[in-house]
This record gives C-alpha cells, structure tokens and sequence, in this order.
C-alpha cells in the first residue's frame, strides 16, 4: 500500500488501514530508522487505565459511579 509525504512532512496512513486497525485522530505512534529508505511504524500503547473515569462518569444510568469516602493517607 502507498502513502505520500505532504509538503509539511506528514504522511497519511490510507483510511483502509485506519479502519482495520482501529487508528483515530490523535494516537501517537513511533518512527526507527531501520536502514536507508527503511522504516518501522509503531503505534504506542495507551497507559492502561486511560479514560476509565470517563467512561463511568458516562454511564447512563444515574447514580451508577459515586466517589466513596475514604480516610486521609495522613491518618493511615
């Protein structure tokens, strides 16, 4: 598959492979050099509970997600 390097040095990844794998607006990906002409892209792994509060803040039903109460660290 081609992709073409924009005058600013972008390059487009074709909407096929975004689609099959998911990539969305804003993923940060890491370029290496193998060799001359020889590149590797990989897609850097979200930190693993990013948007967990989010989501259940989301939840349709009311009430579902209340903070508790919890004792101070100072105390422990």
């Amino acid at each position: 598959m081609k992709a073409t390097i924009s005058s600013k040095g972008q390059i487009v990844i074709p909407a096929e492979l975004r689609q099959k794998d998911q990539i969305e607006a804003g993923q940060e990906f890491e370029l290496e050099r193998i060799v001359r002409g020889e590149y590797r892209l990989l897609r850097t792994a979200a930190p693993v509970n990013q948007g967990v509060v989010d989501w259940l803040l989301s939840c349709p039903e009311k009430d579902f997600f209340i903070p508790i109460q919890s004792e101070s660290p100072d105390r422990l």
